[in-house]
């Protein structure tokens, strides 16, 4: 059985795609995941399967919700060790790694899109790509930062998401 970290993106924001929490810990173990948590109403949920392909999970999750509440939500699904290394492998020092944001890639961006996306600069905003990760650091927050996850996505030419320093420790901390 392992552990593994499910991340929905847009839902329970500003009233729209309602996902209660207590349903989608029932929805996802009546699919046959077991041990589900959620975190906040933002789409944090760890869990367990005896998959061993996290696409697999992904559309399972993506299915349930469908099924259930009648609209699409993007899944991202990373295993335990995954989230620890996007975690533990930030470019910032501890001051900014506080306050930065990891949005998480769903799949791997090409080299050329990587470079086209890490050319865009603003002056308040440090930012690094990887392969599962975009760090990013703006001293105001993410709410006053010029890129979002739409950017990355729409340039990297994948789904992605985005989560606090709080969010990735409480997380992980549940994966124990």
């Amino acid at each position: 059985m392992k552990t593994y970290v499910a991340l929905l993106r847009g839902i329970n924001v500003g009233g729209h795609k309602k996902v209660p929490m207590a349903i989608l810990r029932e929805l996802l173990t009546k699919a046959g995941l077991l041990n589900v948590q959620t975190y906040i109403q933002s789409g944090n949920i760890v869990l367990q399967s005896s998959k061993e392909n996290t696409r697999v999970i992904e559309d399972k999750i993506h299915k349930a919700i469908q099924s259930h509440f009648q609209f699409e939500v993007p899944v991202l699904v990373k295993t335990k060790q995954e989230l620890e290394s996007v975690f533990e492998n930030s470019p910032f020092d501890e001051v900014k790694k506080i306050k930065s944001y990891f949005i998480l890639l769903q799949d791997t961006p090409s080299k050329e899109l990587i470079e086209d996306a890490s050319k865009k600069e603003y002056k308040t905003e440090e930012f690094k790509i990887t392969n599962a990760c975009i760090y990013l650091y703006n001293e105001a927050g993410y709410g006053k930062s010029e890129f979002n996850a739409n950017y990355f996505e729409r340039v990297l030419k994948t789904a992605a998401t985005a989560r606090n320093y709080n969010t990735m420790v409480k997380l992980l901390s549940l994966c124990k």
